[in-house]
């Protein structure tokens, strides 16, 4: 007796299971919503703001724009000497702002990477570091097949109050008129 209830009990998980795998089958896999189209991946979105904020946080570190300044894109060297940019970053360098987060942690886009009307592209957003995140606002150009740098607004607000969507304001400006340092 005991041998048939215990073949009844493995016949009817059998059927169950063979029924869930004929149902799982049947099932059609709904399509994937569409992401819209972005002008750069974002492996490539990711490289361009951590090397320049590595580069800037190298810049820094050592006193010595010239690099920075010298991977830029042409106009943006026309406009900002090295000893400009050091002006321009001399608050980060007093306080000794580490911007070491950004090879650390991923950042967080304020808005999706997208091309301006002169096919530029603007990446902004920040870096969740405490206790003050890296917000960045950066303009890359098309010089010779690469994205250049072209301008640059990096803000270190408390991490606390900072908001993703919040509007990043230079340094210092290279030109006081304009809101970015191109």
């Amino acid at each position: 007796m005991q041998l048939i209830a215990r073949a009844v009990i493995a016949l009817a998980l059998l059927l169950s299971c063979a029924n869930d795998a004929a149902m799982a089958q049947q099932k059609t896999p709904e399509p994937a919503p569409a992401q819209p189209s972005l002008p750069v991946t974002l492996e490539k979105a990711l490289y361009l703001i951590r090397s320049t904020l590595l580069t800037l946080n190298d810049a820094n570190r050592t006193g010595n724009y010239t690099v920075l300044r010298d991977l830029a894109a042409p106009d943006f060297q026309a406009r900002n000497s090295a000893a400009d940019l050091g002006l321009n970053f001399l608050d980060l360098r007093r306080r000794n702002f580490d911007l070491y987060g950004a090879a650390l942690l991923a950042p967080q886009f304020s808005e999706a990477p997208a091309l301006d009307q002169r096919g530029m592209l603007r990446l902004a957003g920040y870096i969740p570091t405490r206790p003050q995140q890296i917000q960045f606002d950066l303009t890359f150009q098309v010089v010779a097949g690469q994205w250049r740098l072209f301008a640059i607004a990096i803000a270190t607000p408390d991490a606390a109050t900072a908001q993703p969507q919040a509007q990043v304001t230079p340094v210092k400006p290279a030109v006081p008129a304009q809101k970015k340092m191109q």
